[in-house]
């Protein structure tokens, strides 16, 4: 059922985002999008309470709530007319999102855009298992490929699972970085740039995220097999080490990508303020009643 609402989220935003621009019905497909992609994070949080992941459980109902955000704000621009951002950051609403105003972004379609395809890019792995076994056994094969050149014992105790002096780690989807690699393409992917800035933010991002993906499954598998930490090498090298080290690399990745992109830099700007303008409204329009 819930891989229904998924499929049905994107398949609207995938929709809204090849309507016309001169259409306004994109924003109206958009909204409900939005709404329905909500319903999808707004699900979530019952998993991560079962597992206890509570860090999760508020990520995910945050993200909930920002997509409802999402949804009434297209919704209104298709009442109103789309909201644009010009370069002094001055909210306007417009009938048309001219292909002309080079100086103003449709903030909300850019980020549908960007939405639909990190979600083309992701959701198959998730959901159709032969594309989940094949990358999953691609980095599980990968990682054992590198330990053993560096004639380091590790075995294949099965498809998915690397073996060092008796301790197992399991390779699942999240150990194959394929979200943050979604991620960026779906921002690279939904900004307008000359062609070769666009491969460039690609070759600074996709292929170093997987490169560097490779290298924190190998320091979880030694750290954990060689147990570095004690008893608690797992979660130390995984939870927290190799967490941290992916969080410092995505910032930096970030900055080399918005260096490059600086349109990208104004499309996470006029979110912002858009949606924080929209917060505004719907508090005022709450506390009046």
């Amino acid at each position: 059922m819930i891989e229904s609402v998924l499929w049905l989220a994107v398949g609207l935003m995938i929709a809204s985002s090849v309507i016309p621009r001169t259409s306004r019905v994109r924003k109206l497909v958009g909204g409900i999008g939005w709404g329905v992609f909500s319903i999808h994070w707004g699900y979530q949080p019952l998993h991560y309470i079962e597992i206890q992941d509570y860090a999760n459980v508020v990520l995910t109902f945050l993200f909930a709530l920002l997509c409802l955000l999402v949804a009434y704000t297209m919704l209104r621009e298709y009442r109103e007319g789309p909201l644009l951002i010009k370069q002094n950051r001055e909210v306007v609403h417009s009938e048309i999102s001219a292909p002309g105003e080079g100086e103003s972004l449709d903030i909300t379609s850019m980020l549908t855009s960007a939405s639909a395809l990190g979600a083309l890019v992701y959701f198959p792995f998730a959901n159709f298992s032969t594309l989940n076994t094949w990358i999953i056994g691609n980095v599980t094969s990968q990682v054992l490929w590198v330990l053993q050149y560096f004639e380091i014992p590790a075995s294949l105790k099965a498809w998915n699972m690397i073996t060092l002096n008796g301790y197992t780690v399991e390779i699942i989807l999240a150990c194959t970085a394929i979200e943050s690699i979604a991620l960026f393409m779906g921002l690279i992917g939904a900004v307008k740039a000359p062609l070769n800035r666009l491969v460039m933010a690609f070759i600074v991002s996709v292929p170093v995220i997987y490169v560097l993906n490779l290298i924190r499954d190998i320091f979880v598998v030694i750290a954990y097999g060689e147990q570095w930490f004690g008893v608690d090498s797992f979660v130390i090298a995984h939870n927290y080490i190799a967490k941290a080290g992916s969080g410092i690399a995505l910032f930096a990745i970030s900055y080399v990508v918005l260096k490059i992109l600086p349109e990208l830099l104004g499309m996470i700007d006029g979110l912002w303020v858009i949606l924080s303008e929209e917060l505004k409204y719907l508090l005022h329009r709450f506390a009046e009643d």
